[in-house]
């Protein structure tokens, strides 16, 4: 395969990016509360838990930062301000469809959420070695 970029460390790479996984892991499922994870799906008094959601998200990106790059602290604000469109995206794209969990719509956009999550993280993880 040719080379597309920098030429990085492949394992670090690797490990980054699995960091960046569970980072998104932890973030978005065990550290959503019901009450997060309901709230932010609401047409109203959707902000809180949603706010608090992406904080979740950037708090732990700050922590990868700052573990192996003080310099880039601000990436966690890239992290926020791109999953909260995604996430934001998500949510008014099945309020409009009105998909809910038994619909198939409903989990194509799940999928694809994640999907655009993961790419991010793949990003994020360049930016590192990029920077």
């Amino acid at each position: 395969m040719p080379q597309l970029g920098p030429p990085v460390p492949l394992w670090s790479f690797c490990a980054l990016l699995l960091v960046m996984a569970v980072k998104h892991f932890v973030a978005d499922f065990l550290l959503q509360t019901s009450w997060i994870a309901n709230g932010k799906e609401r047409r109203e008094g959707w902000f809180a838990p949603f706010a608090i959601h992406v904080l979740c998200h950037a708090a732990l990106t700050l922590a990868i930062a700052l573990a192996i790059a003080p310099r880039l602290w601000w990436l966690a604000l890239v992290d926020l301000l791109i999953h909260a469109a995604i996430d934001r995206a998500k949510t008014l794209t099945g309020l409009w469809g009105g998909w809910g969990a038994d619909r198939t719509e409903f989990w194509w956009l799940m999928g694809f959420d994640q999907f655009l999550h993961q790419a991010t993280n793949i990003a994020l993880a360049a930016a590192f070695f990029a920077t």
